[in-house]
């Protein structure tokens, strides 16, 4: 007897909890879901959800479980096996196949596609199925949402991912929804030529300033003319030379910093 106090008490905390852990999960076509009723092994189902949003469970048939997170299922199932088949059922659900959910990455992630949404997913999670970024990776990631007010309508969130990837800063990584489509653009670039340690082109992130973007192409030469560095950018489509730029002056992407050898 109380052995089985005990095994009913173990049962009934371990439905709690792994409800709690996955009720925020909404089920969907192609879910497949693992149905388990305490004391009624004839009863335990795997099934998949259809594309009409339902399942099938023996003695109560089709059940419209599309949209339901899984407690609601649980709870539903329970509600209808009350009805004439098992006195205060109880039921646990686990889902062994996600396949209803899905996104969409695309730009620069080393495996750009659709990605299954195993469960609750976030941002870091989801990057990391797709692979990483690569190298060309620019700073922020914007993600395309639809919202509940139509197919038509989508909302635009931006997220820096140099503060996700680089920083750590886990209240960047966003969960990702069914349906999101992520953006991961190329970085801009900028070129540093002249009397420097080392021209050529170099990523660009935001807040660069002439002196950042000169340390990182190595500094000035022994014979650079620091006081009479110019940039050339386009402004337009149209190429504007900036004369009497300070070290403390913004770099834009695209901009070309000229640094002139010195005449004395």
């Amino acid at each position: 007897m109380k052995f089985s106090i005990l095994k009913t008490a173990f049962f009934v905390c371990f439905l709690f909890i792994t409800c709690s852990f996955a009720q925020d999960y909404i089920v969907g076509e192609g879910d497949v879901l693992k149905i388990m009723v305490f004391n009624h092994d004839d009863l335990t189902t795997i099934t998949r959800v259809g594309g009409d949003g339902t399942l099938k469970f023996p003695l109560i048939g089709e059940i419209e479980v599309g949209g339901l997170s899984l407690n609601k299922i649980s709870d539903k199932i329970a509600v209808l096996l009350s009805d004439g088949y098992i006195v205060d059922p109880q039921v646990s659900i686990f889902v062994q196949e996600f396949r209803s959910k899905k996104a969409f990455i695309m730009g620069e992630v080393n495996r750009p596609g659709y990605h299954v949404l195993s469960g609750n997913t976030t941002l870091l999670e989801l990057l990391s199925a797709a692979g990483g970024v690569t190298r060309e990776a620019g700073d922020k990631a914007t993600i395309k949402r639809k919202t509940s007010g139509g197919a038509q309508e989508e909302t635009t969130i931006m997220v820096d991912l140099k503060g996700l990837l680089e920083q750590g800063n886990t209240l960047l990584d966003v969960p990702i929804m069914d349906g999101d489509s992520i953006y991961v653009p190329k970085a801009g670039v900028f070129y540093v030529t002249g009397e420097i340690v080392r021209p050529g082109a170099y990523k660009y992130e935001e807040s660069l300033t002439v002196i950042k973007a000169v340390t990182l192409a190595g500094g000035f030469t022994g014979i650079a003319s620091k006081g009479r560095v110019r940039i050339m950018r386009k402004v337009d489509g149209k190429e504007v030379l900036i004369e009497k730029v300070k070290m403390d002056d913004l770099v834009l992407p695209e901009d070309v910093i000229v640094v002139p050898e010195s005449f004395f």
